[in-house]
């Protein structure tokens, strides 16, 4: 019997905690975290060695964990260099403004202060109607390199057998399953025992490639279905009066 693709492991949550994890152990103990749209907070766990602070606008209809700040992320109530580090977590595909908000982040962000950031590149609309963009190699050096970052790394948060998982995933469930919505008379009819294999068989491979690509990103070729980046705020140096 097939589960649920709930049950189907996703590899994009395992590198992106991976990659958590290892921007969490860079940060000195005693470090002023600021995770800005955390949500739920599931990696708030990584940063015990932190002084972590949240921030979110919690407009969304789904689970919060308690922030500690409920705000715009363009207008964040603290003073200006207050963090050691940021961690901005898928957050960047929902923000109208995301320029507006990077300029924050580098105004909160202390001199030489690194930041981790992920969005999709490829992914279906969520969390309407808070979900505005999506975002190429490019538009991250752009974007960043304009608020005043220098990127350290930029790199696919998943393998491409990932991408291609998520595209079996979405297949199985949403392949149409009546003839009259496949095509017109007798050919749609024939083609909906087709496409019931299909389904199928997407769903026995979405979790195949799934486990593949946890183990090992393939980067080759294709795209990924999401962008991780760790950029830093440059120093400035203070002018003279």
């Amino acid at each position: 019997m097939i589960g649920s693709l709930e049950d189907v492991m996703n590899s994009s949550r395992i590198w992106l905690g991976r990659h958590n994890e290892e921007f969490a152990k860079s940060l000195p103990a005693g470090s002023i975290v600021l995770d800005a749209g955390a949500g739920s907070q599931p990696y708030r766990h990584l940063f015990g060695h932190c002084i972590y602070e949240a921030a979110d606008f919690e407009m969304v209809d789904k689970e919060y964990a308690k922030s500690t700040y409920v705000c715009d992320l363009s207008n964040i109530p603290v003073a200006e260099a207050r963090f050691d580090a940021i961690v901005l977590n898928q957050v960047l595909e929902h923000l109208s403004d995301p320029v507006a908000v990077l300029h924050e982040m580098h105004r909160v962000l202390k001199n030489g202060g690194t930041m981790i950031c992920s969005a999709p590149l490829f992914y279906e609309e969520h969390e309407q109607p808070y979900d505005f963009f999506r975002y190429t190699q490019f538009a991250w050096r752009h974007l960043l390199g304009n608020a005043g970052f220098e990127i350290i790394s930029l790199d696919w948060m998943e393998g491409y057998l990932g991408t291609v998982a998520y595209q079996m995933e979405t297949a199985s469930k949403h392949l149409p399953r009546d003839a009259k919505n496949i095509a017109p008379g007798a050919l749609g009819v024939a083609a909906v025992p087709l496409l019931a294999s299909v389904r199928i068989a997407c769903r026995h491979l979405a979790r195949i490639f799934y486990r593949l690509d946890a183990r090992q990103k393939y980067t080759q070729s294709g795209f990924p279905k999401n962008y991780i980046v760790v950029a830093k705020k440059a120093f400035v140096v203070a002018q003279a009066a």
